[in-house]
């Protein structure tokens, strides 16, 4: 028996549509990142990205468990010195929700170079509307 490897022009990208607002934000940011991967197919090929495209709804209702909510802290330095910029979660769903789920699924991916290319394919909507229903994308319960 031999280990099948995909090859590029074999790639197959569906499309999917997750509601944000039906799971904590760690699971989400599992399922989502899974679904970039590729790693639900059976075809799955680590070097070759092979994942679909994944549309977030509701973003702006996102949950967390706990206290996350005013003890997550988002940091970013703008390479000054005294210039570390620090947010809290409830800050960041304010000004941006889509902020938190990107952050979310991009450190659950791995850091090598497809991960740039996998977290291009990932769609974040504030509400309910969309604009990819001509992909007709399947919805994950």
């Amino acid at each position: 028996m031999k280990t099948y490897s995909q090859k590029a022009n074999e790639i197959k990208r569906e499309w999917w549509l997750i509601d944000a607002s039906s799971l904590p934000l760690g699971k989400l940011a599992v399922v989502i990142a899974d679904k970039l991967m590729g790693k639900s197919k059976i075809t799955y090929t680590p070097h070759i990205d092979n994942g679909d495209y994944v549309v977030v709804v509701n973003a702006k209702n996102i949950q967390v468990t706990g206290d996350k909510m005013t003890k997550k802290m988002y940091y970013r330095h703008s390479g000054f010195p005294g210039g570390l910029k620090e947010l809290k979660l409830e800050e960041v769903i304010e000004k941006n929700p889509s902020v938190a789920i990107r952050e979310a699924v991009k450190g659950m991916l791995p850091k090598n170079k497809l991960a740039a290319d996998r977290l291009a394919r990932l769609r974040i909507f504030d509400g309910v509307e969309h604009t990819h229903a001509a992909q007709n994308p399947k919805e994950i319960k």
